[in-house]
């Protein structure tokens, strides 16, 4: 759409449809938290374990492509999450007898390799687009035939986004995703897809909203973080003797309502801020690549060396960077990698402890109806993912992307 002289049309429906995304997925919490709250106090560590294998599921069916690559990356990712000391005992696992791997994987720091320095490698190796033709920046607001062409794509990129982002081990970045290929799907003219489809704008954005707040559900109501970035907010919320939970609504009431409230504010301010400086903020694609690439590398490299003001932080980001770019060249996606990372502590977790509540008797885990219920539904999601038919379709999809 910048190419097309659309690039303020395009930030604009990107933050209307952020706007009513973030505006229904606050109501969404508010309406699902505290059902679900009162729900995982009643959860076992059985129940806890079936959750993320459910959730591991899903991350590789709504991945895209092959199932068989997305469970490989996926074990990789947990692999690294069991790399350590051993939760329990405190001996070192995987560590060939060296003292940095003692602590285990920072999700930060593969994070950022893997899609932010990841990401610059691959754009390096491509000639540099013009960003606009003849320089044109367009309408910088939507008008009414484009508000109409979008308004499907916003909610059902809402809905979307609002119940991907509860699940856990999902998030933001599958959710857009998962958003703009159902959108390719239903469009009548798919081709226009990557050519300047402002539906391709509206749905994923609007997913990517809702997803960005509805992930707070596993975090505040089950303790549990979807994302990398929830995982972040419930250490700082730890550091401030609040534990994410079942109880944090009880003992913190204000706390979890006044997240709820600025959720809402801040989509408000975000159409504040954004719309009227539209014409500033396309400017930004005037820039060319190679003299905006080294800002970016010296952010993401004080970013990560700030966290813990260690050297080392920053060199392991360099060489997740170059796993992430190898990664797309044997066209592997690394979101399962991270999803695996994240949730391959909480796994290892709840199995230790139903294990050690039943001494050692596997039957814990399958003599409970939930705990049953759950991996059932992933089994089923994993195995509906591997039909010939569905498969062959994902795998096309994939390609054309």
């Amino acid at each position: 759409m910048a190419r097309q002289g659309k690039a303020g049309k395009a930030l604009g429906i990107a933050a209307i449809g952020s706007f009513v995304a973030g505006t229904f997925a606050t109501l969404v919490i508010a309406a699902v938290a505290i059902p679900l709250s009162k729900l995982a106090l009643s959860f076992t560590a059985g129940n806890y374990f079936a959750l993320m294998v459910l959730g591991l599921a899903l991350a590789i069916v709504l991945n895209g492509g092959s199932v068989l690559k997305g469970f490989c990356m996926l074990i990789i990712g947990v692999v690294m999450a069991l790399m350590g000391a051993d939760p329990v005992t405190g001996e070192p696992r995987l560590t060939f007898g060296t003292d940095v791997l003692y602590d285990g994987f920072d999700v930060a720091i593969v994070a950022m390799g893997l899609f932010g320095i990841a990401e610059i490698l691959r754009n390096l190796e491509t000639p540099e687009a013009k960003p606009f033709v003849g320089g044109i920046i367009g309408g910088l607001l939507p008008d009414r035939k484009d508000l109409r062409e979008s308004a499907g794509a916003i909610v059902r990129g809402s809905l979307l986004g609002s119940i991907v982002g509860i699940i856990p081990g999902n998030g933001a970045t599958l959710s857009s995703f998962a958003s703009y290929v159902m959108e390719k799907r239903i469009a009548r003219n798919p081709e226009k897809f990557g050519k300047g489809a402002i539906q391709g704008v509206a749905g994923p954005e609007s997913a990517n909203n809702a997803a960005a707040q509805t992930t707070f559900v596993p975090l505040l109501t089950l303790g549990l973080p979807s994302t990398a970035t929830m995982a972040l907010i419930g250490g700082a919320m730890t550091l401030h003797g609040v534990v994410p939970g079942p109880q944090v609504i009880d003992l913190h009431p204000d706390l979890f309502w006044g997240v709820v409230t600025s959720m809402w504010i801040g989509n408000l301010m975000l159409v504040i801020i954004n719309l009227p400086l539209i014409g500033i903020w396309v400017k930004f694609l005037k820039v060319p690549y190679h003299l905006l690439f080294p800002m970016i590398v010296l952010i993401c490299c004080l970013g990560i060396y700030s966290v813990n003001m260690r050297p080392s932080d920053v060199v392991q980001v360099a060489i997740f960077g170059v796993v992430g770019y190898v990664l797309y060249k044997l066209r592997l996606e690394p979101a399962p990698l991270l999803l695996g990372l994240v949730l391959g502590g909480i796994l290892e977790d709840s199995l230790q402890r139903g294990l050690i509540l039943s001494r050692g008797h596997v039957w814990t885990f399958l003599s409970e109806p939930l705990t049953l219920t759950l991996l059932a539904i992933a089994a089923v999601i994993v195995v509906s993912a591997l039909l010939p038919s569905i498969s062959r379709n994902r795998q096309i999809l994939a390609e054309e992307n």
